[in-house]
């Protein structure tokens, strides 16, 4: 036996194993034969691949997160008192699901401001850094050491020199980029910055895909930001002539509770430093009856929180279904529901950028979308720019916003958070934000090259199909 038969042999006992060890992990069956197939027929490549994403800890290596998630909500019940809290029927099952997955509350009493590009939203946070007495936390993927990034960390470092606490959270992989001076010189005027799951070899591949998604800021428990921004100047001047649309809220009232809740357990979890203390849970001011419910979800979870509750909304639309994402790769759940209420003749309409950020997150979702729209899904591709926004309204009651994709990842690997209105005046505030967006989009049935591709399109198009549920 020459040494490149002995060579290939080690390599097929490798591969066995790394197959078992795919079946044996107990995922989609999908899943599971896709890796299989990647392991099995892309030699060496393949098995990097399933190293660096298909590894799954998240039941041994996060077990401890859950546990504080519940206890530092706990610790938020002792100060989040609420009197003459109706809610309403129709959407009770949606908000005991939450409250029971995730002892997500639904808080009254909330306002909400909505910006839709980064020349609304970033002049408001630095007005709230400006009046921030006693704590600023921030919880970000995404913070670049580019002209924005310097404006804002330098209000930050100003309101620390005041004694203001600021703390913040990047997410490692998010920031891969950024030069780590960039965060050095918050922490030396007296900033909390810690990062998310730092990557690091050997460690590397089992903390690539558990990337903490969200984008929270709290201004002294009583403002609080939520939504699909990072901060970057491209939200501002956009990339490669595509200005960049997405959106983002400003909340005050009850629910700023809840966004100060998700930020804690992330600062537990990175930090191992957990507060709660009162002074982060200010009594709301506020009296109306807005409704709002903060979930979270993440890979440590028994259940896809966000991903059940779409599929609720989804599932109960009786008039119509809007929604903006920049990524359509929808799992079997989401997908089969949204087929269902079309062709039960419900008004669905899906709104995605024509031109993606990632190309091949692009090809993925083509045939998903004209798998929808055959079944009666209404299509439309933004031309605007480049559309980041993540929102859903149904039936002038529900509307949600905030960093959730509609695609495997942000279901299934990252941490995400999303705000849900049950509140009609803010559902027909997004129903219009959703109509003026497709006034700047085109039916994708006009769009020929989506519609109608030669061989070798739709075979590119079905191969990464079948790939999207790995990364």
């Amino acid at each position: 036996m020459n040494w490149l038969n002995a060579l290939f042999l080690v390599w097929q006992v490798i591969a066995i194993l790394a197959v078992i060890h795919v079946i044996m992990d107990n995922r989609q069956p999908a899943k599971t034969m896709a890796w299989a197939l990647v392991i099995w027929f892309v030699p060496v490549v393949g098995l990097i691949f399933y190293l660096f994403f298909g590894i799954n800890t998240r039941k041994e290596r996060y077990v401890s997160e859950r546990s504080l998630n519940m206890l530092t909500k706990r610790s938020m019940l002792e100060f989040a008192e609420q009197q003459n809290l109706r809610l309403p029927e129709r959407q009770k099952p949606l908000i005991d699901l939450f409250v029971n997955q995730n002892l997500a509350l639904p808080f009254k009493g909330n306002q909400v401001e909505i910006y839709t590009n980064g020349y609304e939203f970033f002049p408001a946070l630095l007005a709230a850094i400006h009046e921030a007495k006693s704590h600023i936390h921030l919880d970000m993927y995404i913070f670049v050491d580019d002209a924005l990034g310097y404006l804002i960390s330098d209000a930050l470092i100003a309101k620390s020199r005041e004694g203001v606490e600021v703390r913040v959270i990047y997410d490692n992989v998010g920031c891969w980029n950024v030069n780590h001076s960039f965060f050095e010189r918050m922490r030396e005027e007296g900033i909390e910055v810690v990062s998310f799951l730092p990557v690091r070899f050997p460690s590397f591949t089992s903390k690539v895909n558990y990337r903490n998604h969200r984008k929270i800021i709290v201004i002294d428990g009583r403002m609080g930001f939520i939504g699909g921004m990072n901060i970057a100047l491209r939200y501002v001047k956009g990339t490669e002539g595509h200005i960049w649309r997405d959106t983002m809220l400003k909340v005050t009232g009850g629910a700023v509770a809840a966004l100060q809740r998700a930020f804690l357990v992330d600062w537990y979890f990175v930090d191992r430093t957990l507060l709660s203390d009162r002074k982060f849970y200010p009594r709301a001011e506020l009296e109306n009856d807005c409704l709002a419910q903060v979930v979270t979800s993440g890979p440590v979870t028994p259940y896809p929180e966000i991903m059940q509750g779409f599929v609720r909304i989804i599932m109960g639309a009786r008039r119509y279904l809007f929604l903006e994402t920049p990524y359509f790769l929808p799992n079997d759940s989401v997908l089969f529901a949204l087929k269902t209420i079309a062709l039960a003749g419900v008004d669905v309409r899906v709104l995605c950028p024509r031109f993606s950020d990632a190309k091949f997150v692009e090809w993925a979702s083509r045939s998903y979308l004209r798998e929808v729209a055959e079944a009666g899904v209404k299509v439309y591709l933004y031309e605007g720019g480049f559309l980041h926004s993540k929102l859903m309204v149904c039936d002038d009651s529900i509307s949600t916003c905030g960093s959730t994709n509609l695609d495997f990842r942000s279901f299934e690997n990252n941490f995400e958070a999303n705000i849900f209105f049950y509140d009609e005046g803010i559902a027909l505030r997004m129903k219009h934000l959703f109509q003026k967006d497709a006034t700047q989009a085109v039916p994708l049935e006009e769009v020929p090259e989506r519609m109608s591709t030669g061989f070798l399109v739709r075979l590119g198009e079905s191969v990464t199909r079948m790939l999207s549920p790995l990364f």
